[in-house]
């Protein structure tokens, strides 16, 4: 059975973006191989992944989840109808205005692996309706401000239990279980 995640970079201060989007804080500071390898095994046990379209409902250099790093079955949250779209070994599914039946049918394709969960939008619906098991945090040592923030609008508690911590040279790794 699959495991829904809510997988993202995000600064001290809780932000996953500038308030125009921009994600540039997240590049050019000092790594060590052990901050790869936790990004490395999430990332290896991902089996489908679930986010939302943009407005034209295309699949753009910029937009693809994880860079197309991951070659997985990707379920796009949409207002409108718009047939799948192949690009690069990846098909993309737009599911319209139903979460719940994004995450099952991400939830199938990834059989025993993982469904990430994209966005703060998305992330936040998925806690709502009780559909996330863990969150992995991966968080960069700035501290923007302002911008985008992950669990903002959440508007209810949400109990975890801390899973894994780790700290090397250019991000603190955090792992929880979505208590129920």
């Amino acid at each position: 059975m699959a495991k829904v995640i809510v997988h993202s970079t995000v600064t001290l201060d809780g932000f996953m973006a500038e308030a125009d989007g921009g994600v540039d804080w997240m590049f050019g500071r000092p790594s060590a191989p052990e901050d790869y390898a936790v990004v490395e095994k999430v990332m290896s046990r991902i089996g489908a992944v679930v986010g939302g379209a943009n407005k034209t409902r295309t699949i753009e250099d910029g937009e693809i989840p994880y860079g197309g790093m991951l070659k997985v079955p990707v379920y796009l949250m949409t207002h409108s109808a718009h047939e799948p779209v192949e690009r690069d070994g990846v098909t993309y599914t737009f599911v319209v205005d139903d979460i719940e039946a994004a995450v099952e049918m991400a939830s199938e394709a990834a059989g025993d692996g993982w469904v990430s969960l994209l966005g703060g939008s998305i992330s936040r619906q998925c806690l709502r309706l009780g559909l996330v098991d863990e969150l992995h945090l991966d968080v960069a040592p700035v501290l923007l401000g302002e911008g985008i923030s992950l669990f903002a609008g959440l508007g209810q508690r949400v109990e975890l239990e801390r899973l894994d911590t780790s700290a090397f040279a250019s991000e603190t790794h955090l792992r929880y279980r979505v208590l129920r």
